[in-house]
């Protein structure tokens, strides 16, 4: 039997119920590529550009919301607020992606 077609780990025999399944699996490539391209769209279009910023200072940035709302010169009530609510337009937006 030709093991090089398994993808086996230390200790894992080709025989491997775990290595058969790894080397038989689909894969959700095209899955996250909707999910990503939703998501970019969703960011662009469902929110505003407040949310927008807040947003991508937060995550693309890694800011505290203390420093956001500093940076913005809004209390930070005001910004966690309004992360919620592009959080949940996300939400609702990418919904029916998966």
């Amino acid at each position: 039997m030709n093991t090089s077609a398994f993808n086996t780990r230390p200790g894992e025999h080709p025989g491997d119920m775990a290595a058969w399944l790894r080397a038989h699996a689909e894969t959700n490539d095209s899955q996250l590529r909707r999910v990503r391209r939703n998501l970019k769209r969703a960011i662009q279009e469902d929110l505003t550009e407040r949310q927008r910023t807040m947003l991508l200072m937060r995550y693309s940035q890694g800011f505290s919301m203390a420093r956001i709302a500093k940076e913005l010169g809004v209390n930070r009530s005001t910004v966690s607020r309004t992360l919620a609510r592009a959080n949940k337009r996300l939400e609702r937006a990418l919904k029916y992606s998966f």
